[in-house]
């Protein structure tokens, strides 16, 4: 009987290893929760349109993702170091980035934008002369403004670098800066919601892109197939109805 009773036991330990399904990898994704309607924080938590087409990569790709919201400027340092797997954070795919991480294919374009705020008076003009500019560390914005006016000497006030574009449109707000440079469709979500508006676009063709630590390549082939199949699905197109 004992021996019967044992066999019977491991039997049904076999069948429930044999029905258990296995873990999914989890993923760290870091982005840099100010940039709407990408990420920003609502109630509490991350959200936004990097974080809704980030699970539905995982779930395509049979994998889990956890976010961490840290600065613009530490997310590449983040990838090398190890501490997050997956950037998706409106990055702007540039020369200098690829030569430290790695791409995927493009899954939004974008330009830069000119927000002042609402009833100053300001307009394009204060790109030029001495005027106060507010960026974010790091960003497409920044390197336009250092590259194309603070060189060339067009604008001769100054420039304040924040971590965030919830600091630097605040700024912008109090009156202690006359412009905010950022990407397009974060300036006219701005706009929407604060006392500030998008007076010029300035044209320069940028393409988001998820990246990866370099090397990498069986992540950012995995991240490459979910975002197909989140295109071909007609998710990509419900996503961007939804936050643009």
């Amino acid at each position: 009987m004992k021996k019967k009773l044992f066999g019977l036991a491991v039997a049904v330990l076999a069948l429930s290893l044999i029905a258990m399904p296995a873990f999914a990898k989890t993923y760290v994704v870091g982005t840099s929760a100010g940039f709407p309607p990408f990420e920003y924080i609502k109630d509490g938590k991350i959200v936004g349109f990097d974080v809704d087409l980030m699970e539905a990569i995982a779930i395509s790709q049979g994998f889990d993702v956890k976010f961490v919201d840290i600065s613009f400027d530490s997310l590449i340092a983040g990838l090398n170091a190890g501490t997050i797997d997956i950037v998706a954070a409106g990055m702007t795919i540039t020369d200098e980035r690829a030569k430290v991480v790695d791409f995927t294919a493009p899954y939004y374009s974008a330009n830069q934008a000119l927000l002042v705020k609402e009833g100053s008076g300001n307009n394009i003009n204060v790109l030029y002369g001495d005027h106060n500019i507010a960026v974010q560390t790091g960003t497409t914005g920044d390197l336009w403004v250092e590259e194309n006016l603070e060189k060339t000497g067009l604008l001769t006030g100054k420039v304040t670098r924040f971590d965030t574009f919830v600091l630097a449109v605040q700024d912008l707000i109090n009156e202690n800066v006359d412009g905010v440079v950022l990407d397009t469709p974060v300036a006219q979500r701005y706009a929407k919601e604060n006392p500030v508006k998008m007076v010029a676009e300035i044209i320069t063709g940028e393409n988001y892109g998820l990246a990866v630590a370099k090397g990498n390549d069986e992540l950012l082939e995995k991240l490459n197939k979910g975002l197909q199949a989140v295109q071909k699905s007609g998710k990509m197109d419900e996503l961007l109805k939804r936050y643009f």
